[in-house]
């Protein structure tokens, strides 16, 4: 009984391990693919910049301190990247119009164009991956990341 507990656990601990093997290739595949993403919007920014970009893109206008705490960065990065950004016409900032001592950051016309095509050719490697997955397939895998992310619960036939 002893020993099929341990291969048990053996077997287990070697499912982990195999586990975190793929999502570390995950991570650093999407890594790289930020970061050539990245160069895609604008080869000349440091791709942290692309990151405030993508924020702006997901949750819209932000406060410097919303996008230092969802990108983890310290807020004197993000002004000095948000000044990168706005002087190339990339990001604008307005006055907040609920706190008028307050400002918001968004991006422009121009950036939010050049981001939707940088994230376009970013699409494209995710939908090369998935293309000739069953619909069934999909949608497992996507609830399982889901459960994984804690998100929601994975149902145990899954």
């Amino acid at each position: 009984m002893k020993n099929k507990i341990q291969n048990q656990h053996a077997a287990r601990g070697q499912l982990e391990l195999n586990l975190g093997e793929q999502l570390n290739v995950l991570i650093s595949a999407s890594h790289a693919l930020n970061v050539r993403t990245a160069a895609l919007f604008d080869p000349a920014l440091q791709p942290a910049a692309f990151l405030i970009v993508r924020c702006l893109l997901s949750y819209g206008p932000a406060s410097a301190t919303f996008l230092a705490e969802s990108t983890a960065m310290d807020r004197s990065s993000v002004s000095r990247l948000v000044a990168q950004l706005k002087r190339l016409n990339y990001v604008k900032s307005e006055t907040h119009p609920e706190d008028r001592r307050g400002v918001l950051i968004s991006l422009t016309a121009f950036g939010r164009e050049k981001a939707m095509d940088a994230l376009i050719e970013k699409e494209a490697e995710f939908y090369k991956r998935i293309s000739t997955w069953e619909d069934s397939k999909l949608e497992a895998f996507t609830e399982m990341l889901k459960c994984f992310n804690g998100q929601t619960m994975v149902k145990e036939d899954a």
